[in-house]
């Protein structure tokens, strides 16, 4: 077992995000969790990340925790509100952008 507290919790530089905040609260390094790693992103008006194309072997889960998101496939568009989650299949590609004036925060998981 190992409790993280908020305030203890490091920064990472996330590729192709920008106009965000991105925090690491689970992982490797973090707390020794081998299977997947968790992060926080802090989303500003604007913000979001670049399209990520199909080259990511991993599966994702983005929960809304505030805020909305809209995340943009190849061929879909999806808004995620408070609360919302989506499942991201290995090599989908995809971007995300607060479209909205108030800041979005989304809970993230990914396998290793």
């Amino acid at each position: 077992m190992k409790k993280i507290e908020f305030q203890d919790v490091k920064p990472y530089q996330a590729p192709l995000h920008f106009d965000c905040s991105t925090l690491k609260l689970h992982g490797l390094e973090e707390t020794g969790t081998q299977k997947f790693w968790m992060g926080l992103t802090h989303f500003l008006p604007g913000g979001g990340a670049e399209y990520a194309y199909e080259d990511s072997p991993t599966e994702k889960v983005y929960v809304v925790l505030e805020g909305e998101v809209t995340v943009q496939f190849k061929d879909q568009v999806v808004v995620l509100k408070k609360y919302d989650s989506i499942f991201i299949e290995p090599f989908e590609g995809r971007s995300i952008l607060n479209k909205t004036n108030m800041p979005a925060t989304m809970l993230v998981v990914v396998n290793y």
